[in-house]
């Protein structure tokens, strides 16, 4: 990430931009999986979820912070150059900062390191809580864990189900229209006559305050409630758009009930289906495959927004026809939930893997 700011700040070529551009995507590519990993690997099982949650309220305040850092651009020239610099202050926080961040027990462990492994429980958990956490290791160590993993053991096998949940997940979450939202955001706001800048104010709103809401119910109602009752709203939202989406322009309330659509997808998208499955990916996975897993589900959550991005401007449906579209989507995502999602409140990592993984 610093080296795309230096390089996409400094450059004057089309290729050094694209070359910064490059590398911050393979920052965000990398960020994603490993933070939601390390927060579930170093997490307490009553309150995973909770700090699970704080990724994606730190997501939603640092969009929050770009669209204000970027305000001045149209007025002063050269100005994008700043925002390049500006993002160089959450990097070299977060490098400096990680240095004083415990180790994960579970990798550790992982390595043979139980030492280690203990002497991290111990700065997390408190002395008192060591034996057990170690014991609780224990139990999912099923002498394999210093094999190396090939990707080929991920789709078939004892390992296949719990990465179809994962890859599905995803796909669904990006199928869902979160994108489509955001694309369509500018025709909202000139229909409803709302300037951009607090069109896109409200929209962060609705993002933190969603976000806010999923840290405080995660490990009270459980992921997979969650994601069901998200789901459903965001199925309701873009049934909404797309009934109103006739109308806009017309001078009626429906432009104002399509921008209420809006923010209440949005609401209902960061109460449940952004935040929750990087979360629950990380707690399905065995340890033994946890890293590739969540590298490969990632990976395909990255194609279905590529794709999505590539295949939508040539269909050329219409907002009308695809918001009913993304609708299906929600709702075939509340069927899968309900038939394959288990939940994980307030269960161990062991235990979940105990519960999911069948024995050979």
């Amino acid at each position: 990430m610093v080296g795309d700011v230096d390089r996409s700040a400094t450059t004057i070529s089309l290729e050094g931009m694209l070359l910064g551009r490059l590398l911050v995507g393979t920052g965000i590519g990398l960020g994603p999986p490993v933070a939601a990993l390390y927060v579930t690997e170093v997490s307490p099982s009553f309150v995973r979820g909770t700090y699970g949650s704080l990724i994606q309220i730190a997501t939603c305040l640092g969009i929050m912070g770009s669209l204000f850092v970027g305000i001045p651009t149209k007025g002063i020239v050269g100005w994008w150059r700043m925002c390049f610099w500006f993002s160089l202050i959450p990097a070299v926080a977060l490098a400096f900062a990680m240095e004083f961040c415990a180790e994960s027990p579970h990798w550790l462990y992982k390595l043979g390191k139980s030492v280690e492994a203990e002497a991290e429980f111990e700065k997390l958990l408190g002395p008192s809580h060591v034996k057990p956490a170690i014991s609780e290791l224990s139990k999912s160590d099923r002498g394999d864990e210093l094999e190396t993993v090939k990707f080929s053991e991920l789709f078939y096998g004892r390992h296949f189900k719990v990465v179809f949940i994962g890859s599905s997940l995803f796909a669904l979450q990006q199928l869902s229209g979160i994108n489509a939202v955001f694309y369509f955001s500018s025709t909202v706001f000139r229909s409803t006559g709302i300037p951009s800048n607090l069109g896109n104010t409200l929209v962060g709103v609705a993002n933190l305050s969603g976000s806010i809401i999923a840290m405080i119910l995660m490990d009270k109602l459980g992921r997979k409630v969650l994601l069901m009752w998200s789901f459903s709203g965001m199925a309701v939202a873009m049934i909404l758009q797309a009934t109103t989406g006739s109308f806009l322009g017309s001078g009626s309330g429906a432009s104002y009930l399509s921008f209420g659509g809006m923010l209440l997808f949005v609401l209902t998208f960061a109460g449940g289906a952004g935040p929750v499955p990087g979360l629950l990916l990380s707690e399905i996975f065995p340890s033994r495959i946890r890293a590739k897993a969540m590298a490969f589900c990632m990976s395909v959550h990255w194609w279905v927004a590529l794709c999505k991005s590539k295949v939508i401007p040539l269909l050329k449906l219409g907002p009308q026809l695809l918001y009913l579209t993304f609708s299906t989507f929600c709702l075939m995502a509340i069927v899968f939930v309900k038939r394959n999602v288990v939940e994980t409140k307030g269960k161990s990592l062991q235990e979940i893997e105990i519960t999911l993984l069948p024995q050979e």
